[in-house]
């Protein structure tokens, strides 16, 4: 069964709930999240490389965990639930911060994403779910810093501004 993804205003306030494919095709306001797990004294951060196979952004590096909380479920509880599902990492997180970004894609479908960025730190192993991500890795992030400079199209569309509130 396709999820319900919880559509906002420019508030974060609830309007309503859609199939998150429709959403999607309609370039709706949606509730997100994306999680950035450090290690290391914040000196590293674990990235993961989308799997190819996604409905957008295949291929590309983001940050550790992304997803949406369904209906009837909170930002902490869909937060912990797919950072599990996703990497295989359980671990407390605050919220850094939120931002709201457009991103059109070639199919025709697009992010409109009304995200929140949380952060952790974890300095156990981690286990990517396949069909979520095809490769995890922990990197420094001074490294990060350069590389997203030198090669931004190697990178997810969101990535740019939620690492920058994460490393606030």
């Amino acid at each position: 069964m396709e999820d319900r993804l919880i559509l906002v205003d420019y508030d974060d306030h609830e309007t309503g709930s859609m199939g998150k494919l429709e959403v999607h095709q309609k370039h709706l306001l949606h509730r997100a999240f994306s999680v950035f797990i450090f290690s290391s004294g914040r000196d590293s951060v674990i990235i993961q490389k989308r799997a190819d196979d996604k409905y957008h952004s295949g291929g590309k590096w983001a940050n550790t965990c992304c997803s949406h909380p369904r209906t009837g479920e909170t930002l902490s509880e869909a937060v912990r639930r797919r950072l599990a599902e996703e990497a295989g990492i359980e671990c407390p997180v605050t919220e850094a911060g939120s931002f709201i970004y457009y991103a059109p894609f070639a199919d025709g479908l697009a992010e409109y994403e009304y995200d929140h960025v949380f952060v952790g730190e974890y300095d156990g192993p981690f286990t990517p779910d396949p069909e979520e991500a095809q490769e995890m890795k922990s990197v420094e992030v001074e490294w990060l810093k350069r590389d997203i400079e030198a090669h931004p199209d190697k990178y997810a569309p969101w990535f740019f501004t939620a690492l920058r509130i994460a490393l606030q």
